[in-house]
């Protein structure tokens, strides 16, 4: 194992190996202080960040953060890694890898050669660029990626973000759903995917659910996909039973023990995704999975110890998660930032900064990465945080958001964004809706010739023709 040293205005600082080094490097953040692997103070912090500049590309295949012969995550990262693809990085330090993205950034090219270099990179090296970039690198680089996916609509195409409408309910009431439901489509959300977190597992509900949901798309013609948030074996069975099953969903994490914890492991999950797209229901793509992560899950279920027994930091097992992602080729992937509490991401600053890390890995990665913007009420945060990082992730390119009606998620309790801020964020930025649902709704009179939501008078079409009212 090699040990890390470096010296600041006088002082030594030593890193017992990459596990600890890539720890330090971490901007602050209160997973890593109760994990007991933070840095002690700024100083150490920044002597972290210079001594990781310095380390080569090649030292995160040599040196295991989470040893192979234990961990099935880390085998699909090692035994899928493209070593072709790799070769045009190779002789690069991870500060050097900092240098040449921000320069192919800049660049006309730059989504094409992101796209090719992608396969190359694994995870820790990711993991490892974005602790030494500010958050404008993080944000220029993954402006500069582009990564599309595709079913019923096409997420991530440049100049435009998509939203999950979450339509929750705390009693799975089926007229509680379908009113949030009509909100949201008003305001011009729902082109990512219309996805409920069912109040209970059971598969009767979860069928339900499923039913209400196509009946509506049918109903209007909706181009854009469904989903209930049911455990993936539940999901399975239900495909099984004929259910209208448009995307698999699944919370995945960057450890296999973590995975073991939410009940799944990498063959079930390619056994989901199998058998999602054998219904062929999309239509523009076969992009079937929806998968969630978050900065923490691994800490909270115990299994976020690497090579030597040591913690290895929330951010990079985050990345570590986007592994198992891109192995399923899914529509959509996002993390719940702030979702899982304090804990792990103790303020608005902590949160934003997570937020854009985890964008960026999952676009270098090449995944169709969303972010969940959102916060538990006993977090140092508050709404105008949200709105922060829903600029930057405009800004940045992110390929969808979620909003909840009023921002707040009255089922799960926690604050997330508003049918109105993706409003927001859409006109002073520019940005439209995925290209299929931008076209009904202005095939509704929804939607202007660039994408714009209309203001909804309920005298006139729009409301009648999603009601039925005369």
């Amino acid at each position: 194992m090699t040990r890390y040293g470096q010296q600041i205005g006088g002082q030594s600082f030593a890193f017992d190996g990459l596990v600890d080094l890539m720890a330090k490097a971490t901007p602050l953040r209160s997973g890593d202080e109760l994990a007991g692997c933070a840095a002690t103070s700024d100083a150490e912090r920044a002597a972290a960040q210079w001594a990781l500049a310095d380390v080569p590309l090649d030292a995160f295949l040599r040196d295991l953060l989470v040893p192979y012969e234990d961990d099935e995550v880390t085998r699909l990262i090692m035994d899928s890694h493209d070593r072709v693809a790799y070769q045009k990085i190779s002789h690069l330090t991870v500060g050097g890898l900092r240098d040449w993205l921000l320069e192919v950034a800049a660049g006309e090219d730059a989504a094409v050669v992101l796209r090719e270099l992608s396969p190359g990179l694994t995870p820790e090296m990711v993991a490892a660029v974005s602790k030494i970039m500010r958050n404008q690198d993080l944000i220029a680089v993954a402006r500069a990626a582009v990564v599309t996916a595709a079913f019923r609509t096409t997420v991530g195409v440049p100049g435009r973000i998509s939203t999950r409408l979450q339509p929750n309910h705390p009693t799975d009431d089926p007229r509680g759903i379908a009113a949030a439901t009509l909100d949201g489509l008003l305001l011009g959300c729902g082109d990512a995917v219309i996805g409920i977190n069912p109040a209970t597992d059971s598969p009767h509900a979860t069928a339900d659910l499923l039913h209400l949901l196509d009946e509506v798309r049918q109903r209007f013609e909706i181009p854009t996909q469904s989903c209930v948030l049911s455990h993936l074996t539940t999901t399975i069975d239900l495909i099984a039973a004929g259910a209208p099953v448009d995307l698999v969903f699944q919370s995945v994490a960057g450890t296999e023990r973590a995975n073991a914890g939410f009940g799944v492991n990498i063959s079930l999950l390619r056994e989901a995704n199998a058998a999602g797209r054998a219904l062929r229901r999309g239509t523009v793509g076969d992009n079937v999975m929806y998968l969630e992560t978050g900065q923490g899950s691994a800490l909270s279920a115990g299994a976020h110890l690497g090579t030597g027994g040591r913690p290895v930091d929330q951010q990079t097992l985050e990345a570590r998660a986007y592994a198992v992602a891109r192995d399923l080729q899914p529509l959509l992937v996002n993390t719940v930032v702030g979702f899982i509490g304090p804990e792990y991401l103790y303020d608005g600053k902590q949160i934003i900064r997570a937020g854009l890390e985890d964008h960026f890995c999952g676009k270098l990665l090449g995944l169709p990465m969303g972010v969940d913007v959102c916060y538990t009420n006993h977090a140092e945060a508050d709404q105008d945080d949200m709105d922060t990082l829903l600029t930057l992730l405009g800004v940045a390119g992110a390929a969808f958001v979620i909003a909840v009606p009023g921002a707040d998620d009255v089922m799960l309790g926690y604050q997330s964004l508003s049918f109105h801020d993706a409003l927001y964020v859409r006109q002073v930025l520019g940005l439209r809706p995925a290209p299929e649902f931008e076209a009904w709704l202005q095939r509704l009179g929804m939607a202007d010739a660039k994408g714009r939501v209309l203001p909804v008078d309920p005298t006139v079409s729009p409301l009648r023709a999603l009601t039925g009212a005369p």
